[in-house]
């Protein structure tokens, strides 16, 4: 029915789950992605020193990305039973452990595929949660847990003005790698387009504590890039390494792409570039 959308909670890899009726399949919108869950709470539950080690629970996501409309699923499941909540998953000390959470989001709004984030999740709960108990709201007393939920309502916004980010999650017309494969630094870049092949946001992450300088990044595009995310900005509670709101991209071929820019890498942190 119009207006309607079912959502089949599946963890097998029965073919053509969001596939329509009439093509064979089992005409659901959408499915969630299990592997993609499974895959990254475990790459960042490990120490960055040893992330380079597990790089491809990240990337392995994107080989199968376009066979079914994913849900990306941080759900109930995997903040109960003995299994802790997102913020005891991360390594570290109390400011790592909330870079991490806030690069976890981060990286999965840019992500192709829809975000489902469980109660509490956007405030960084430390408890495992229980219906017993309402969400610990006394949290966002604290400044690191408020810039958390501060900045789970920035993505909110900018991915709505951003189609770049939703337009084509469901076809690879919409996602590219600028670099898949820098392992040993622990970062990870890519593109995403909307159908508009113009509009086109740069996404890129830092999975290690070490701050990133002088780092080159090819881009499709010459000219001024916006830094209209930087999840390491204190606003959310991070150390407020950046660029300055923005980047320009020269006429020098880098990762394949014809442009490039040198860039700041934040420790812990992922930049959304919008040209």
């Amino acid at each position: 029915a119009p207006g309607c959308v079912t959502i089949a909670e599946d963890s097998t890899a029965w073919p053509g789950v969001t596939r329509s009726i009439r093509e064979g399949g089992l005409g659901f919108s959408f499915k969630w992605n299990m592997g993609w869950m499974h895959d990254t709470l475990l790459y960042f539950s490990k120490d960055p020193v040893h992330r380079r080690f597990h790089h491809n629970q990240l990337t392995f996501s994107l080989v199968y990305a376009w066979t079914e409309n994913y849900v990306l699923p941080l759900s109930h499941d995997e903040v109960v039973h003995g299994k802790g909540s997102l913020i005891s998953k991360m390594p570290g000390d109390k400011w790592q452990k909330l870079a991490n959470v806030r690069l976890l989001l981060a990286y999965m709004w840019s992500h192709p595929g829809k975000q489902l984030l469980f109660m509490g999740g956007e405030l960084a709960q430390e408890r495992e949660w229980t219906h017993d108990h309402s969400i610990d709201w006394h949290l966002l007393e604290d400044q690191g847990h408020a810039g958390v939920k501060r900045m789970v309502s920035d993505l909110n916004r900018v991915y709505s003005q951003t189609p770049a980010l939703w337009e084509q999650d469901f076809s690879p017309d919409g996602f590219a790698w600028i670099d898949a494969n820098d392992a040993d630094n622990n970062t990870l870049s890519f593109v995403r387009r909307a159908k508009d092949s113009d509009q086109v946001l740069a996404c890129i992450t830092n999975l290690s504590p070490v701050v990133r300088e002088g780092f080159r990044v090819g881009l499709p595009k010459s000219g001024r890039w916006d830094e209209v995310m930087n999840t390491d900005s204190e606003r959310y509670g991070g150390s407020n390494v950046g660029n300055g709101g923005v980047i320009v991209a020269e006429d020098q071929s880098w990762h394949g792409l014809d442009h490039s820019a040198v860039i700041t890498l934040p420790p812990l942190g992922i930049l959304w570039l919008r040209a």
